[in-house]
């Protein structure tokens, strides 16, 4: 159970962290004047995208942790039967 809501989570995790990330890149186009062409700049907010890959890192770590909760109950399964 904990396993699925760590991994529930996680998923959560990245929606959001995707979403950060576009928050986070501004593109503006400039339009030709004169002898300058015209030409697309972009620009990274520091905030979204460090909000970005810090969801992404915890969405990382929940997945790992539900593995290991995964893989610690079908041990402990084993075990079990063993006995």
């Amino acid at each position: 159970m904990r396993a699925a809501l760590a991994t529930v989570l996680a998923l959560v995790a990245v929606v959001a962290g995707v979403i950060a990330w576009r928050n986070g890149l501004r593109t503006t186009e400039f339009a030709p004047a004169g002898d300058i062409p015209a030409f697309e700049a972009t620009r990274y907010a520091a905030p979204w995208i460090f909000l970005a890959a810090t969801l992404l890192t915890v969405a990382g770590l929940l997945l790992v942790d539900a593995v290991a909760q995964v893989a610690r109950a079908r041990n402990a399964k084993s075990a079990r039967h063993e006995q």
